[in-house]
């Protein structure tokens, strides 16, 4: 069978090799042009020249962009949908305009007053009280001596001194009165006894820590009398108080004198008990203001208490923080345009020259607004307060520097709260006088004010409100009578372009209650003795209410 398969295909060739079977298309369909085929071997060349350089790698992507311009520029873009991008919720300061639009309802709105239903939860399962200890031992002989600079404004300084009280009760030394260091923002030379009353101070830590004004001159004449010559530590901020113990006491008994400068946040917030009542005594006990000032404070409450006579003497302390640093540093864009954003980028470069302008750094005001870091305006603090219930004949008193464009910004605030008082318009050009160059004693002036009002109303955060909320738990039963915003809620809620002064008034009311209950909050791990000095300064007068609450820490 084999050979003669092999013999019929060997007729067809004359004995050649067999031929491949023709192709299906060669046999059924019709035979290329000479001139096609040309075309075709052209191109085939083409392409074989590009793959061989590889270039069509390259080529064939700004052929098709090409292709696509081509044809875009052909159609029509009238019917294609727009997306139009919105702003984030509470991204922008529209604050202006939802007030001009509630304002009818607003001024409607006076049937109740805040003042005499703000505080609920005020004694809610009993009063704190102040329970710090006396010492009744005697001190033994000091180690040597710790001379401190204090840094920073007001409050901040108050920090490294009551700090200073506890470090230096800790290492059995000789405190000697803090130095203020001179600061170029704050501009202030008062010294301690300007603002605090060096006697008092003495007298109430002598039992606790030995204060002296110098350092005794048989000890100093070793330096030369140069303080300067004295050995200073460089100590990392929020340092254990073991750090201390382990490397400044050793090296404190071999000088017998050290300095520490400088001295603001030295010393971490959790503490052993012995070192955390020597704060509570330094802050709460032994730090009173000097005469000069206390006796302007108290005339000045008085004058309060007596505009506020249809309130029974009550009266609402707000903490404003609308001074143009306050605004350019925290970089928000409120409604003044080109000239405001030329004015604050100016004041930015004034205050922190290059901080804001290095390369890589991104600034996103919108961002900022929404994460509740601006600063609130006069005219969204009487939103604010008039929403949260507060009439427009209640008094209120005014701690602030320097108000950025005051005229245009106090406007709207001065029509919600007639009554607003400053220390400016409560004391005369004369009173004054001796305070108004001294910026730490002006703000003494307002913390004293701030301290005995009904309400205080935090605006920012900062020392001065830490310091006011921690002291007015002490004098008020555990509870700080404090409001403080949600500044992220409030970000939105003033963005919204549609809500009515009902929806408003409800959810500020909200956030009220919230600051009564958040006002009797217990100090937990990590915060600070100066804002929560229960239970370390105050103690329950139910006994097993106050091991709860220490077992709990």
């Amino acid at each position: 069978m084999q050979k003669q398969a092999y013999s019929r295909l060997g007729s067809f060739g004359g004995g050649a090799a067999p031929s491949p079977p023709p192709s299906p298309r060669r046999a059924w369909g019709r035979r290329p042009s000479a001139k096609g085929g040309a075309a075709r071997r052209a191109a085939r060349a083409v392409l074989a020249a590009l793959l061989r350089r590889q270039a069509v790698f390259l080529f064939a992507p700004l052929l098709y962009v090409a292709a696509m311009l081509l044809y875009m520029g052909s159609v029509s873009l009238d019917g294609v949908p727009r997306i139009i991008s919105r702003p984030a919720p509470g991204s922008l300061y529209r604050s202006p305009q939802l007030y001009a639009r509630l304002r009818p309802e607003m001024d409607a709105d006076n049937a109740t007053d805040a003042l005499a239903t703000v505080w609920r939860h005020a004694y809610k399962g009993g009063v704190w009280q102040p329970c710090i200890s006396n010492n009744t031992y005697g001190l033994p002989e000091p180690n040597g001596y710790i001379y401190v600079e204090a840094n920073g404004g007001l409050n901040q300084q108050r920090t490294s001194i009551c700090n200073a009280v506890a470090v230096a009760g800790f290492l059995n030394a000789t405190l000697v009165i803090p130095n203020f260091h001179y600061h170029s923002i704050w501009r202030d030379p008062s010294k301690f006894n300007d603002i605090y009353d060096e006697d008092h101070f003495v007298q109430r830590l002598k039992n606790d820590v030995r204060v002296v004004d110098k350092v005794p001159g048989f000890i100093m004449e070793r330096f030369s009398n140069n303080l300067s010559n004295v050995y200073n530590f460089k100590i990392k901020a929020w340092s254990p108080i073991q750090y201390y113990k382990d490397v400044v006491l050793p090296k404190l008994i071999e000088e017998r004198v050290i300095r520490i400068s400088p001295f603001a946040n030295r010393l971490s917030v959790d503490a052993p008990p012995a070192v955390q009542r020597l704060r509570c005594l330094a802050n709460f006990e032994a730090l009173k203001f000097s005469k000069p000032i206390t006796a302007l404070s108290d005339t000045l409450i008085s004058r309060m208490r007596e505009k506020s006579v249809e309130n029974n003497g009550k009266y609402v302390a707000v903490h404003l923080r609308f001074e143009e640093d306050m605004v350019a540093f925290s970089c928000c864009v409120f409604d003044g345009g080109d000239e405001e954003k030329k004015e604050l980028d100016e004041a930015r470069e004034r205050g922190w020259r290059g901080k804001f302008t290095r390369p890589g750094r991104v600034i996103r005001p919108g961002a900022i607004r929404m994460n509740g870091k601006c600063p609130l305006t006069p005219l969204e603090v009487g939103l604010m307060l008039r929403g949260m219930g507060f009439s427009n004949k209640t008094s209120i008193y005014l701690a602030s520097g320097r108000i950025y464009k005051a005229e245009k910004n106090m406007a709207p605030l001065l029509e919600m709260f007639p009554l607003l008082q400053t220390k400016e318009t409560l004391a005369s050009d004369e009173e004054l006088a001796p305070f108004k160059n001294f910026s730490s004693r002006m703000a003494a002036i307002d913390y004293s004010v701030c301290v005995h009002s009904e309400v205080f109303v935090t605006t920012q955060g900062g020392n001065f409100p830490h310091f006011l909320l921690g002291h007015r738990r002490y004098l008020y039963g555990g509870h700080s009578k404090t409001i403080k915003p949600d500044k992220r809620r409030l970000a939105i809620l003033f963005d919204s372009p549609r809500i009515g002064w009902k929806s408003l008034k409800r959810q500020l009311l909200s956030m009220r209650s919230h600051s009564d209950a958040k006002g009797i909050q217990i100090k937990r791990a990590n915060e600070s003795v100066y804002t929560f000095p229960s239970p370390d300064c105050m103690c329950h007068p139910n006994k097993s209410e106050h091991s709860k609450h220490i077992q709990a820490r």
